[in-house]
């Protein structure tokens, strides 16, 4: 087996003892790989690229490296002062210390540094935890804000830029099986009437930055709430994984994305449309823990979008699996028909109790604002 020879390959001591499958669904296919020397055991994560979604992953690896060792140093940095032991993953060198492994067959394997005595959950249920969420993606954010984003490369090129997504479902909206599809779902027609009404706030991130209001900052880019690890002893957060993503892009998607993931505690696959809203106790939580590590770096353009960017990409998720089903469902993995068209409807329905929470929302991100932080 070609990853049984790939995981003796890193600079890590011991004889192989086992190289067991981690996860379901994830875009890399990923192990847990156990070694044994004669008076210790050890384990890291070993992980083969995959080439269908990041189409160079030596980039990918080049962005890891750079910003986890960038991470590192600021972590040591602020050791002292934290109330927590922070981590990130480390990339394990090969054995010829290189950052990766290329096989036979042109894959790529890459190893990373466990974070033991550590859990991630599939939703959040408490205040708790959602606080520890936002405490995770801010702090993952201010530590890398100064990492200059010309030293990383741009490995997901339009990856949550709305309105190249938009763009997409119209070019989809051409095709002939598209047009069949949504003539023949009334459920369909409806979503797509739904998109239509929203059509002019897809521009509104770019065109704050094109306006010059938002900057351009290295961002993780999927901080959903699978990713933020808590520690089982403490019950804090302590890092985020899945750093493929990291890239420059606008932090405000990572922020919207970590509340969309966090404060729908329906998720993303319910087939009961009434279980899914806003929950604004999480909300709340995340908020405070997020902006309690990222008002270092937040501008006050930075806050003035932040509910915007929450709206937002419920929006676009929605719109890109509504332009998945319309495509014939060639991108998002489904296990029955019409799946992808149920989870937009579970998207936009999220937009709309969004919408239908504005004011509220909006008063709990003054109430946690950039200025009164700073006092």
């Amino acid at each position: 087996m070609i990853a049984e020879f790939v995981a003796t390959q890193f600079d890590v001591p011991g004889r192989l003892v086992a190289l067991q499958p981690i996860g379901t669904g994830n875009v890399n296919d990923t192990y847990r790989v156990i070694l044994r020397t004669t008076f210790s055991e050890e384990q890291y994560i070993l992980q083969r690229i995959n080439r269908a979604v990041f189409q160079d992953p030596a980039a990918v690896m080049s962005n890891m490296k750079a910003v986890t060792d960038h991470a590192h140093h600021r972590i040591e940095q602020e050791a002292s002062e934290s109330d927590r032991i922070w981590q990130l993953p480390r990339v394990i060198p090969t054995k010829e210390g290189d950052d990766y492994i290329v096989d036979e067959e042109g894959e790529y394997w890459r190893a990373l540094s466990m974070i033991a005595s550590t859990t991630s959950y599939e939703k959040v249920t408490v205040p708790e935890h959602a606080l520890e969420a936002g405490r995770v993606l801010g702090h993952f954010q201010r530590i890398i804000s100064d990492f200059p984003i010309d030293q990383l490369e741009d490995t997901l090129p339009g990856f949550h830029i709305a309105p190249g997504y938009l763009d997409s479902y119209d070019l989809t909206l051409q095709a002939g099986d598209a047009s069949l599809r949504l003539e023949a779902s009334s459920e369909a027609k409806r979503l797509s009437q739904f998109i239509e009404g929203r059509r002019n706030f897809v521009e509104v991130l770019e065109t704050a930055f094109e306006a010059g209001e938002l900057q351009l900052r290295p961002i993780h880019g999927d901080p959903k709430i699978t990713n933020v690890m808590i520690d089982q002893l403490t019950g804090k957060g302590t890092c985020i994984v899945d750093l493929d993503t990291v890239k420059p892009g606008l932090v405000h998607y990572d922020f919207g994305d970590a509340v969309r993931s966090s404060c729908n505690p329906a998720g993303e696959e319910t087939g009961d449309l009434s279980e899914v809203y806003l929950d604004l106790d999480l909300f709340e939580a995340l908020v405070k823990g997020y902006l309690t590590e990222a008002k270092g770096f937040l501008t006050e353009s930075d806050h003035r979008y932040l509910f915007d960017s929450v709206r937002l990409i419920t929006l676009e998720l929605g719109l890109r699996f509504f332009t998945d089903y319309l495509a014939g469902d060639i991108y998002f993995k489904t296990s029955y028909e019409g799946q992808n068209l149920n989870r937009a409807r579970v998207q936009f329905a999220l937009c709309e109790s969004i919408e239908a929470r504005e004011g509220l929302m909006r008063s709990i991100l003054e109430k946690y604002g950039v200025r009164e932080l700073n006092q």
